[in-house]
């Protein structure tokens, strides 16, 4: 009884996070009560005071747990932690820690989500995207520009630079909008609803860029001199990072930076002779300032003692002699402005490198933690406005398009489609959200940063397909009709740029997080980093017992809370879901358990384990995402008819969940330990938590198919244009036509499906010339009335025109064809004159 009682103690301290004199106090008593019901027997007495000795020891520390314990536990721990390179090192250094955090604790802070400062637009910002940006959504033709023009406009590109667009995060003080992260979140993702190749011009110089890089780390005089210039539109700037033979690998960038003396300005300074060869760079082809990411050399000594200084920024003004740029990719025949870029030995001054010559060597941190904000922001909200428009065009589409003499939106096929169109788009909405209010506050969120940037891309293009199989045949064929081709054909670029989408969930996500976001490893690390043996050990000493603790603690709540349903976890009563908090509580003890379980028996193996790591990941996409959909339900004051959108999303994310969760267990390298992981996780079998039922996807389904504040709230934020001759204004002007003249459409089915054989023969509701004469017979038998006619004529011709495809002239196909022949010639970067 002696040991059964102390046992039971420990593991209630360990579950209630008690520590220090009191549990060492409750230890002793419990196992004084044990020898007395025991009634002192030796045996007690010898294994229970054993056993409480040792608790105790492991409680307090001292000479005995440093010498004997933690010294010995140091040099395997040596052994276990992964080796980091140092360009893992920069980047665990990198960025900042915040409900991330949280949820690789396995006891996330509920009250703390809910407080957060949620992102709300200024009264400026507002009126921004009221204004220039609602003009500039309705001066882009995107067929025009994709088809005909392979570029925006020049009055587009006069509009963007003289109304600031290229600005908006640089401070007001120095010409720029000083907008919030929030704010422009919101402005890419509108133009993205309109046009993707505009979308991304206005991206690319306010997340990545010598813009973003200069107002962080730049020293006063660039400040003063280029900012002013960047943000009036006067410097186009693109930054140039990714290299042929380096792609994922950024780390292993060729393109050097030569330490020496050159002439500039008529003066003989110290600076950089830079050789680089880029490509997939945006902008690049207009580019009047090109931000590179190099690595520096300095065989002559001229700065110090080392060879190699490492990777650094700098900025090269694009009339130096050597620099070549202008040619062009077409990224899926995408137009935005993007191509190659290289020089061969081109002198640029000290002054040229970012933060000037003391952040020589520096870039990869600065690149990491602007990466963190690119990747937060631009992406993400690309993704997001995809899924609005295919929830705005295709709710619309689904509801004006019939069959078999009803709307498809009725048929249970076409809604399982609908379903997770909405339900996703609320998600990527929310999480695109909840990230952007982070760096408000002034996170830099690098681990939710990867895994938004992964998850929304990859739901764009799981949007997007559902989209194309609602519409059929009318998305498939390209014209000036179309209205998601251009998004259909964009989802690649998304998936792969900033980091491919398999390099993101394999090698980020969780590599990064699980040390980053982790309570004690970085600690830990550091403490087996250290040279002083005796300050290395007593450093360890005060970390590695209470990681200890962490870890059975998120082990007793994996399974106490799997057991009971998590009734034994206090959560927030607001919105009246309380299941959901306790599941996601449940997971987030399981997922703090996978990753210690993983970190000491994989260790250094983690990174060719790139399975378990893209598991793992999964875990923590969909904890983040249910995190995120609470978060906007609460900050919209949990309105009753979000209800069925929220259920849906939570119950998607928990039943992801328990499915990545059990592959990861199922799966895990060390086939010894699934068993135990299986019965600590899932004591009672991978059973329940079987995602939304049919009943509640319909309802979602038609969250964007009835004309309700709903669907108007799935889609807030998108540019909507009404115009019979706008591709989405097409759709969207039937749909009010088809809303309006509903019942009066009721009527004439109810009138055709009852009329005699010979009346109007085979006439079709739709078809060409015979929806004049239908509306007329219509009005003569009485169906309809006479001051209907009109209404009614005009939301049949609408209905038809929504379904119709562009159609080309033979003829003019192949005038263009005998046009482009031979006129693209591709452009390959020339050899080294030394070659």
């Amino acid at each position: 009884m002696s040991v059964l009682l102390l046992l039971i103690s420990a593991l209630v301290l360990i579950y209630l996070s008690i520590g220090g004199t009191t549990a060492a106090g409750v230890l002793v008593v419990a196992t004084v009560v044990g020898l007395f019901l025991d009634g002192w027997h030796l045996l007690s007495i010898i294994f229970g005071g054993g056993l409480l000795a040792l608790s105790l020891a492991l409680v307090f520390p001292g000479n005995f747990r440093r010498d004997k314990l933690s010294k010995p536990l140091l040099g395997w721990v040596r052994g276990q932690l992964p080796k980091l390179s140092s360009t893992e090192e920069e980047a665990l250094r990198s960025g900042s820690v915040d409900w991330d955090g949280e949820l690789f604790s396995g006891q996330p802070d509920w009250s703390k989500l809910l407080e957060y400062q949620p992102s709300h637009l200024s009264s400026e910002e507002q009126a921004f995207l009221d204004g220039p940006v609602e003009k500039l959504c309705g001066m882009l033709d995107d067929w025009k520009i994709t088809h005909e023009d392979y570029d925006l406009p020049e009055k587009v590109w006069k509009f963007i630079r003289e109304n600031g667009f290229f600005g908006l995060m640089i401070p007001k003080e120095q010409g720029g909008k000083g907008f919030s992260h929030s704010a422009h979140s919101e402005i890419v993702m509108k133009i993205s609803t309109r046009s993707v190749s505009a979308a991304v011009t206005v991206m690319v110089p306010n997340s990545l860029g010598p813009g973003e890089l200069l107002m962080e780390y730049g020293t006063d005089a660039q400040k003063e001199h280029y900012l002013p210039r960047l943000a009036g539109g006067e410097e186009i700037p693109c930054f140039a990072l990714t290299s042929p033979v380096a792609g994922s690998d950024a780390g292993a960038i060729p393109d050097m930076g030569i330490v020496c003396k050159g002439q500039w300005n008529g003066e003989e300074v110290l600076g950089l002779k830079v050789t680089w060869n880029k490509r997939y760079i945006t902008l690049a082809p207009v580019a009047t300032l090109i931000g590179l990411a190099i690595k520096v050399y300095d065989p002559d000594k001229l700065l110090g003692d080392a060879d190699e200084i490492g990777v650094t920024c700098v900025m090269v003004p694009k009339d130096l002699e050597g620099v070549h740029a202008g040619a062009r990719h077409l990224p899926m025949n995408t137009v935005f402005m993007n191509g190659p870029t290289w020089g061969n030995d081109v002198f640029i001054p000290m002054d040229q490198v970012i933060g000037g010559q003391d952040m020589l060597g520096r870039g990869w941190k600065m690149l990491l933690e602007c990466l963190s904000i690119g990747r937060s922001v631009s992406l993400p909200a690309l993704g997001t406005g995809a899924g609005k428009v295919a929830s705005l065009a295709t709710g619309s589409y689904s509801l004006t398009r019939e069959q078999f003499g009803r709307s498809i939106s009725q048929f249970e096929g076409v809604q399982e489609a609908l379903e997770p169109i909405a339900g996703y788009t609320y998600m990527m909405d929310a999480a695109r959200l909840l990230t952007a209010g982070m760096l408000d506050r002034g996170v830099r969120p690098s681990v939710p940063s990867a895994l938004l940037k992964y998850r929304n891309t990859d739901l764009m293009r799981e949007v997007i397909n559902h989209a194309m199989d609602v519409v059929a045949g009318r998305g498939v064929i390209t014209g000036p009709r179309n209205f998601l081709a251009r998004a259909y054909q964009a989802v690649p670029i998304g998936i792969t740029v900033e980091g491919a989408n398999i390099l993101t969930r394999s090698l980020m996500v969780f590599g990064q997080g699980a040390i980053r976001c982790h309570p004690f490893i970085v600690e830990e690390i550091e403490a087996a980093g250290m040279d002083d043996q005796k300050a290395a050990v007593e450093k360890f000493d005060g970390i590695f017992y209470r990681h200890i603790a962490h870890t059975t603690r998120n082990a007793l709540r994996s399974t106490v809370l799997a057991l009971t349903g998590g009734l034994l976890e206090p959560v927030p009563r607001q919105g009246n879901i309380q299941p959901a908090y306790r599941q996601l509580a449940r997971f987030s003890a399981a997922f703090a358990l996978m990753t210690d379980v993983t970190l000491l028996s994989v260790g250094g193996g983690l990174k060719a384990r790139q399975r378990l790591s893209g598991r793992m990941a999964d875990c923590l996409v969909h904890l983040y995402y249910a995190s995120a959909v609470i978060k906007q339900w609460h900050e919209e004051g949990y309105p009753d008819d979000q209800r069925p959108l929220v259920d849906w999303c939570l119950q998607t994310s928990l039943r992801d969940l328990k499915i990545s969760m059990r592959e990861l267990i199922i799966n895990f390298p060390v086939p010894a330990l699934r068993w135990p992981l299986r019965v600590l996780v899932f004591p009672l079998g991978a059973t329940g938590l079987n995602g939304p039922s049919d009943k509640l996807g319909t309802i979602v389904a038609n969250s964007i198919v009835k004309d309700t504040p709903l669907r108007h709230r799935i889609s807030r934020g998108s540019y909507v244009n009404t115009d019979p001759e706008d591709p989405l204004g097409r759709v969207l002007n039937a749909y009010r036509l088809a809303n309006e003249t509903q019942e009066m459409r009721d009527r004439l089915h109810e009138a055709m499906r009852n009329r005699d054989e010979d009346q109007l023969g085979g006439i079709d509701l739709l078809m060409g010339h015979q929806r004049k004469e239908l509306v007329d017979w219509a009005c003569d038998q009485g169906v309809i009335k006479k001051e209907e006619c009109d209404k009614l004529l005009e939301a049949l011709e609408a209905l038809y025109d929504v379904i119709r495809v562009d159609a080309f002239d033979a003829d003019g196909i192949k005038a263009l064809s005998r046009c482009a022949k031979g006129k693209r010639k591709v452009v390959e970067r020339p050899p080294r004159e030394e070659e």
